[in-house]
């Protein structure tokens, strides 16, 4: 048992040369009022003078006092080269290291100017400790804390706050669970007045870490006595109360010394509490503090091993953290571009560890660039968008010259498509530019799997961001090139012997002549159609309009069918859909029976008719890349070139879309190729090359200076913490009971 508070006191040693208070020991913490008497009991329990006196507030940082019992003849403390080796009780300083104080006088001068130094000449207080050793065969091993007196007013150049100040620098060492709580209280005041009784409540509910210290016995009003106070009839404390007798001013003035004070106490004590003489008094309190400290470090002691070899784990993770210092330049750095280059592409190939769930990043997110941002990109483009019946029918006779034209001009359609699938470069493009920006993105994304050397040497992760950027940048004029050259390679040969394209040739022809034949006969037998301003077609209204409309339906339907059957639907759909659109305009049926069609919006813009969008715009507007031209013209075209127009926009519209098919196919191909697969495949050489250079190893591998300090500190308390589990360890369990 005995052992016990020297391994506390080992313990204070080492932590407290790291300022750190991390890990709570078991201690007493002395709380009072001003001029309460705490420091004549601390100098009751030592037997020396040596805390500073004076009016007002004397003790103004808190004092860790380590009483170390040692005989006369004991060796083992003693040391020759220390020079107490023939001293019968000395003091130690930590801040002053290995200096000794053999004087007592000396002790108290050093409080005070470590107390200026630190606290200032203002009677300010400071939360910074001062730890003292004192080595005395008179004491018995305890590690006392004296706290500042508690004051209500501020005096002098005492701050506004003072007050606040105190109490919130006695609450953070009495809340400590492993401390007990030394309550001072004097006397000649009321005890149920007691401002140390009160705090002590505050933190210790349940009483069980208080002891309470009755001061000034002898300085009670006359016909008065403590005996229901001491018995703990006032206030009941749960680890007891005890009355002391302290020496007066004037005793300190005569130089009385605190051994004839300690006589006179139990002098005082047997004649006026002679039932209580012997649970009273200095030499009784000093040995129950030292049973209640011991029992307090055996109950804690199970909890203190676990604590330390949590933090032992907590600071070598934060160390290994920090990494080691560098021994090697070349092969530090060489590791580092490896993995960062891993993790790079991991990054893209999708194996990384840290894979985020919020949104999407590397090369999840290039495909969703691919496919749907690219995608979709393509798909609401309008093949005939900013093209009017007008421009098919001036580029037709500009094809025929002089002559007119007998047959739709083969140049006219290619002149007319070539001008369509330029619209598919800008969002080529595009997707370049976003693949790009991805690919940029990733260099900080990645930088989570090599966040430890990021902050460790910030001047080699920018010269990374650097050369990646840079690498990036060099290939993207490549890419670009290569995607300008697919939509070229499609301009420079229009294939009309496409095997789609031959078969919706076939079906327009196919068509054209069904609706003539089917037409005529129609305009033959009933009113004709009179074009409108206002209205696209507006039919007369006859008997057999229902009948015809069946007819015709049936005729769409048949060939929608057979467009369906014959294995390219994506590429006949649109002109089937548009005849069928366009049957059902010409044999349209009244503005009542309109009701029970399906609204204007949900027609896809191909099915609408070339004649409406010649005369009149379309009920919806296509989302289109490219700003539509408006029809300047407002002259009717004769019924050959409504139908010229027809065949050319239906051929229009079934080469785009085999066109934008083959872009929408080798744009992501040709952006994995040139840019994405290149730069994963020759990262890391190319890190390696602008890099790993023997004159700027010093400069890229200088480490930014908090993770230096950070090191230096986790090193430090590692190895504290490694000591103080040596400490421990020492403690056998035969000690401890």
């Amino acid at each position: 048992m005995e052992a016990l508070i020297p391994v506390m006191n080992k313990l204070h040693d080492v932590f407290h040369t790291l300022g750190t208070d991390s890990i709570q020991l078991p201690q007493i913490v002395v709380v009072g009022t001003q001029s309460s008497g705490k420091s004549s009991v601390l100098e009751s329990l030592v037997g020396r003078d040596f805390l500073p006196r004076g009016a007002g507030i004397v003790t103004r940082r808190p004092l860790i006092l380590q009483l170390i019992y040692v005989t006369e003849d004991d060796e083992t403390v003693r040391s020759a080269e220390e020079g107490t080796l023939g001293l019968k009780e000395w003091g130690k300083f930590l801040h002053t290291r290995s200096k000794i104080y053999s004087d007592f006088d000396e002790i108290r001068k050093e409080i005070e100017a470590e107390t200026e130094r630190m606290s200032g000449s203002n009677k300010g207080i400071c939360s910074e400790p001062i730890n003292l050793k004192i080595y005395s065969p008179h004491v018995v091993n305890l590690t006392l804390v004296d706290l500042p007196g508690i004051t209500k007013v501020p005096v002098g150049d005492q701050p506004e706050d003072i007050e606040i100040q105190i109490r919130q620098l006695i609450f953070q060492h009495i809340s400590n669970p492993n401390a007990i709580i030394l309550a001072v209280t004097p006397a000649n005041t009321d005890f149920a007045t007691s401002e140390s009784l009160k705090l002590a409540r505050e933190c210790d509910l349940d009483g069980q870490r208080t002891l309470a210290v009755v001061t000034k016995l002898d300085l009670m009003d006359a016909g008065t006595d403590a005996v229901d106070v001491l018995c703990g009839k006032i206030i009941p404390v749960k680890l007891g109360i005890i009355g002391v007798v302290n020496r007066s001013q004037q005793d300190i003035i005569n130089k009385k010394s605190i051994e004839e004070a300690i006589k006179d106490e139990a002098i005082f004590l047997q004649r006026k509490y002679p039932g209580l003489a012997s649970r009273n008094g200095t030499a009784f309190l000093a040995k129950t503090l030292n049973r209640l400290l011991m029992q307090h470090i055996r109950d804690c002691l199970p909890d203190l091993k676990t604590r330390v070899n949590i933090m032992i784990s907590q600071y070598q993770s934060l160390l290994n953290s920090c990494g080691e210092a560098t021994v090697d330049q070349g092969q530090t750095l060489l590791q580092i571009i490896t993995k960062f280059a891993s993790a790079y592409c991991a990054t893209i190939e999708g194996t990384a560890r840290n894979i985020e769930t919020s949104e999407l990043c590397g090369g999840a997110r290039i495909c969703f660039i691919f496919h749907e941002t690219f995608g979709r990109t393509l798909d609401i483009i309008d093949p005939l968008s900013g093209l009017t019946a007008w421009d098919i029918l001036t580029a037709i006779r500009n094809a025929t010259g002089t002559r007119p034209a007998l047959f739709v001009p083969e140049v006219a359609f290619e002149l007319l498509v070539k001008r369509q699938i330029r619209r598919l470069l800008d969002p080529s493009l595009h997707c370049v530019e976003l693949v790009h920006e991805e690919m940029q993105r990733i260099i900080q994304h990645c930088g989570l799997e090599v966040q430890q050397e990021i902050i460790r040497f910030p001047k080699l992760h920018e010269q990374i961001v650097d050369v990646v950027t840079h690498l990036l940048r060099r290939r993207l004029p490549a890419t670009n090139a290569m995607v300008e050259n697919l939509v070229a390679i499609e301009l420079s040969y229009i294939n009309t012997k496409h095997p789609d394209f031959h078969k919706d040739t076939a079906l327009v022809h196919s068509l054209v002549k069904q609706l003539e034949e089917s037409g005529r006969k129609r305009v033959d037998s009933s009113s004709k159609i009179i074009p409108s301003e206002s209205n696209c077609f507006e039919t007369n209204e006859n008997n057999d309009r229902f009948s015809d409309f069946k007819k015709y339906s049936k005729i769409s339907s048949s060939l929608y069918s057979l467009g369906k059957l014959s294995g390219s639907d994506s590429n006949l759909q649109g002109p089937v859909s548009t005849w069928m659109s366009q049957a059902g305009d010409l044999f349209n049926l009244n503005a009542k029976s309109e009701s029970n069609k399906e609204p204007a919006s949900k027609v896809p813009p191909e099915a609408s008719s070339s004649l409406n969008s010649a005369v009149c715009p379309s009920p919806v507007k296509a989302v289109n890349l490219l700003p539509e031209v408006p029809n300047i013209t407002s002259r009717k075209l004769s019924a050959k070139e409504k139908k010229d127009c027809e065949l050319i926009e239906r051929l229009i519209h079934s080469y785009f879309m085999i066109v934008r098919k083959n872009i929408q196919d080798s744009v992501p191909k040709a952006v994995m190729h040139f840019l994405v697969n290149y730069v994963r495949d020759n990262l890391q050489s190319e890190l390696v090359t602008h890099l790993y250079k023997h004159d700027n190893f010093s400069t890229l591998l200088q480490e930014s200076d908090h993770i230096a300090i950070r090191r230096k500190e986790t090193a430090e308390m590692l190895k504290a913490l490694q000591k103080a589990n040596l400490i421990i360890g020492e403690i056998r369990e035969t000690h401890m009971w």
